[in-house]
């Protein structure tokens, strides 16, 4: 009797000569595909088995053998059945599995040639161009990575993964105005996704967004109460605001339910001291390092706490922890050469003493200069090359070479980074060397300023407002010109030493009848120690051109912050460092306005005892 086909209950099956229903390759595949689904793979495994027998060729039969092979984590059968499957019948829904399989594998390459050829059969699914950013990622190119997914989203504007995953990569390649948008689709879809809100948090802070990056990491504590660092970011966020006692509760919370976080520990230690609690601040860096004797970021902030309050002993020695922090002074090397501290003698020995911090911190402590060459030490000074032509002539130094970073230093028996020379001459408040180590400018540069600036008729005053944008501190430090526009009325002549005015302070300073601007002009340091020499008074946030200024000896009234920065010490309005700098401190409201009128009291009082001086 010949065979004959026919449905029976909705399902093909064949009559065999016997007369005893056979179910067809398609019927079999779909209840293997039911047992797969209820976690029985051995049924699964004999439906399909039978299928085979029936059609070796059934795609769908080949390709369920291959996802049973993968569930029995037997992945190079896997492979074997789906690739069987894909040349029967190249279906997207095969060579997903085949790639995602590859994957695991590490077969990375093979995976990523799988993916490509589904987009080329599907080039509109942006789940496959999710899948080829996962392999390519794995593969660590995450640019390629971040094209894909980006593709993806232009696909489908909502996909969510792709748009974690290119928030992710936007973030680590400091797009993080891209990356906030890319988080900000993921919140949408889910706005309780803790890992995304907190990203974007992240990302908030780092775009200087304060406000949303407070109202992120608020929401992130609202939907996990009792995450620490979820309290932590709240209390991170408020400093940012300078709500600094404010944050010190949220510290304490996130100690509360996790005690001695470092993280945190060294986030409230900060907070008191934008408080000016200097005493509890020590505290805390102390309680840091009895926990962990070996943080260098904790010492290095209880030495800024004594050094600030005087202790001069203690601090310059804990200061060379900064030598242990990873993000300090990358540039600076880490010679094989013994670096000299003060103990041994350098009588006859050659020692490089070179630049690690910033410019205003070269020039102040290079008064040190002279005290090494006086032991007898041959001195080679390596400064950056705009400090260069003021430091060669420094009494003492035998060779002064600008910093880059293929330089090839002469031999030298031992170094001294610039900023330990304190410590190596033991200073104290009361052996702080005097500020009398520059030579003059060159005469003939100082003259071309007198020509230039005209009778000398009126008080001039020279004024700088900001400072290196990317300094820590920059945004506490620095003010906008406009903060400084009440000064401008008064009968004297202004000069701008500013160099490189931010956007809307060089629209404001153009429009400014009333100061000179000649900072294009102020080509190094010796030009703009020129300039100032023909000055009368110098008025200027805590920058460079204010140590230059002090050491200049001209007359030189610093504005400072709140918390200023350690080297003017607490609570004084002159320093020790320079005898003719007046410091002017914010107070507690930490604005800039109350401290520009006392400089224009000073001013005014300096113009009416001002009188003409002859060219």
């Amino acid at each position: 009797m010949g065979r004959s086909d026919r449905k029976q209950g909705g399902k093909s099956v064949a009559g065999g000569s016997d007369g005893v229903p056979t179910l067809s390759p398609a019927a079999l595949y779909e209840a293997g595909l039911h047992h797969l689904g209820a976690g029985q793979l051995l049924d699964a495994q004999l439906c399909c088995q039978q299928a085979l027998e029936l059609d070796p060729g059934h795609a769908d039969s080949l390709y369920l053998m291959g996802l049973i092979s993968l569930q029995s984590r037997q992945h190079d059968h896997a492979v074997a059945w789906l690739s069987q499957a894909i040349r029967q019948t190249p279906k997207i829904d095969y060579l997903t599995s085949l790639g995602f399989t590859l994957k695991q594998m590490g077969r990375l390459d093979d995976a990523l040639a799988v993916f490509d050829k589904a987009i080329q059969l599907k080039p509109d699914d942006a789940e496959l161009w999710k899948h080829l950013g996962g392999v390519l990622l794995a593969l660590d190119r995450g640019a390629e990575a971040l094209l894909s997914y980006q593709h993806a989203l232009s696909i489908d504007p909502a996909h969510k993964e792709a748009a974690f995953q290119s928030g992710l990569l936007l973030h680590q390649q400091q797009r993080d105005a891209e990356a906030v948008e890319a988080f900000t689709v993921c919140l949408t879809q889910q706005p309780n996704d803790l890992t995304a809100l907190q990203m974007r948090a992240k990302c908030l802070r780092k775009l200087n967004r304060y406000p949303d990056y407070l109202a992120d990491t608020e929401r992130a504590s609202t939907l996990a109460p009792a995450d620490p660092l979820a309290c932590n970011n709240v209390g991170d966020a408020l400093v940012c605001l300078g709500r600094h006692a404010e944050a010190l509760s949220w510290f304490d919370r996130a100690l509360s339910l996790q005690p001695g976080m470092i993280e945190v520990l060294l986030n409230k230690g900060f907070a008191l001291l934008q408080l000016r609690r200097f005493a509890d601040a020590a505290d805390v860096y102390q309680k840091i390092l009895a926990i962990d004797p070996g943080n260098a970021k904790a010492a290095w902030q209880l030495a800024h706490v004594e050094l600030q309050c005087g202790d001069y002993v203690s601090g310059w020695a804990r200061r060379e922890a900064r030598w242990n922090m990873p993000d300090f002074s990358p540039e600076y090397p880490r010679f094989t050469a013994p670096k000299w501290l003060g103990n041994e003698d350098i009588s006859g020995k050659t020692i490089l003493i070179e630049e690690d911090e910033g410019f205003g911190d070269t020039i102040q402590f290079a008064r040190y200069i002279p005290q090494v060459a006086a032991r007898g030490a041959k001195v080679i000074l390596v400064v950056r090359e705009a400090l260069r032509p003021l430091m060669t002539g420094i009494a003492g130094v035998s060779q002064c070479l600008a910093f880059k970073p293929e330089l090839q230093r002469p031999a030298f028996d031992m170094h001294c980074p610039v900023m330990s020379l304190p410590l190596a001459f033991g200073t104290t408040l009361e052996t702080i060397p005097p500020a009398t180590y520059l030579p003059p400018p060159p005469a003939d540069r100082v003259s071309a300023w007198e020509q230039r600036l005209g009778s000398h008729q009126r008080l001039r005053v020279g004024l700088v407002w900001s400072g290196n944008p990317h300094q820590g501190n920059d945004r506490h430090r620095s003010m906008p010109l406009s903060t400084l526009l009440p000064l401008l009325d008064l009968d004297a002549d202004f000069i701008s030493l500013q160099k490189e005015p931010r956007p809307a302070d060089q629209a404001l300073l153009i429009q400014q009848s009333h100061i000179i601007d000649v900072s294009g002009d102020l080509t190094d340091f010796v030009e703009t120690a020129a300039l100032i020499s023909c000055l009368d008074v110098v008025i200027s946030v805590c920058t460079s051109v204010a140590h230059l200024a002090a050491t200049l000896g001209r007359p030189t009234w610093i504005m400072l912050p709140y918390l200023a920065d350690w080297r003017w010490l607490r609570d004084r309005d002159d320093s020790p460092w320079y005898g003719s700098a007046r410091l002017f401190h914010q107070d507690a409201s930490c604005r800039y306005e109350p401290v520009v009128e006392r400089v224009r009291a000073e001013l005014t009082t300096a113009i009416a005892g001002f009188g003409p001086r002859a060219a």
